[in-house]
This record gives C-alpha cells, sequence and structure tokens, in this order.
C-alpha cells in the first residue's frame, strides 16, 4: 500500500513518505494531503477565504535577541510572535518562548534563575517590536518543567517583575508542569496582548 516515492514531493515534506503507515495514508487522504495514488496534493487548499475576507497577520521578528524557530537546526513550524489586526486593536499572540538565543541555542542551562530573566527579555522584545508592552499583557501559560522544586522561585521572580513594572491590574495567568521540547529548558510562557491601534 505505502509506494509513496517521490522526490518531488520528498523534497517539500520533512517526513519521509516511504515510511508512512497504513493509518497515515488513511488521515493524510481525509485531509486532501495524499490523492488516491499515494500522491502529494498539488492543491491542499486552493480557494481559502472565498467568502469572507481573512484577519490580517503579521509576523513577529527580532533576529537581535531571539532566533526564528524554523532557522533551528532541526526546523519546527511556529511563527515566535503573530499579530492580529481587529478592526481598532491589535492583538499580539507570543508562542511559547524560553531562554534562546539569537542563534536558536539554549541559554543558562541548569540556571532555572537566569532562564527565566532571559525568557522576559526575549517576551519583553517581542511586545516592543509591536510598540506594546507588559502593560498590555492580558494572559500568559506559564510551563515549568519542574513546578514543584520551581514555582517558589518563579512566583517571586514574576512577582519582582510586575512590581518593578508597576502592572496593575496583573495579567490573567495559568502555570503547567509540562515536558518542554528541549531537555535544557526549564521554563517556557506564553502571552497574549492587546492595545488601541494608533
Amino acid at each position: 500500500m505505502n509506494d509513496i516515492v517521490d522526490k518531488k514531493d520528498s523534497k517539500e515534506m520533512l517526513i519521509d513518505l516511504s515510511k508512512l503507515t497504513d493509518g497515515e495514508i488513511i488521515e493524510m487522504k481525509k485531509l486532501g494531503i495524499l490523492t488516491e495514488d499515494h500522491k502529494i496534493s498539488e492543491n491542499i487548499f486552493p480557494s481559502i477565504h472565498d467568502e469572507r475576507p481573512p484577519i490580517e497577520k503579521h509576523v513577529v521578528n527580532v533576529p537581535h535577541t531571539l532566533n526564528e524557530a524554523y532557522n533551528y537546526e532541526k526546523p519546527s513550524s511556529f511563527s515566535r510572535a503573530l499579530r492580529l489586526d481587529l478592526g481598532g486593536y491589535k492583538v499580539l499572540l507570543i508562542s511559547g518562548t524560553a531562554s534562546v538565543n539569537d542563534e536558536g541555542k539554549p541559554e543558562h542551562i541548569g540556571d532555572f534563575k537566569a532562564q527565566l530573566w532571559r525568557t522576559y527579555v526575549n517576551i519583553t522584545n517581542l511586545l516592543e517590536a509591536e510598540g506594546m508592552s507588559w502593560h498590555d499583557v492580558v494572559r500568559t501559560t506559564n510551563y515549568l518543567r519542574d513546578i514543584e522544586r520551581d514555582y517558589d522561585e518563579f512566583n517571586k521572580i514574576r512577582t519582582s517583575f510586575y512590581r518593578w513594572l508597576g502592572l496593575d491590574p496583573l495579567p490573567a495567568a495559568t502555570g503547567i508542569q509540562v515536558r518542554l521540547c528541549w531537555e535544557t529548558l526549564l521554563v517556557e510562557i506564553e502571552v497574549y496582548a492587546i492595545c488601541k491601534s494608533k
């Protein structure tokens, strides 16, 4: 059943098309990615938004601080942040951000507190790239590798940082223990911010 060996297709996909399972083939056909003869479809979504305009989305970059995920040694498919223009408002959706430098390498391996501060630096730069600040942040989701070990320090630093910034009201927040994508990362934060457009 698995006879998908087309060199052109292989260049476009990061997955090995010659090693798809029967289940993958079934589900990829349902998505329209594979044709009935097991080839990659040329036009997966040929007519997006014919009946309504899409929301304007703009990728936010801060190459002096943080590299793009698709530039990792093993590319990852997400934008660091997206700005949405909604009438008189702009919304900034910042992906999970960690202690990563402009070369896509982890900073401060083994040092939870330094990693948290670097994470705040990276997020601050993403906000500033859109003329925003922590005063525009409405929600954070905070992912800790070991919440029992690190939450007290996390909360001391977060509270100190927010007090220094004079945030009032504080952003809504959730704290979650997770296994992060790299073994070296101890904390990652996702941020939502909104402000009026100028």
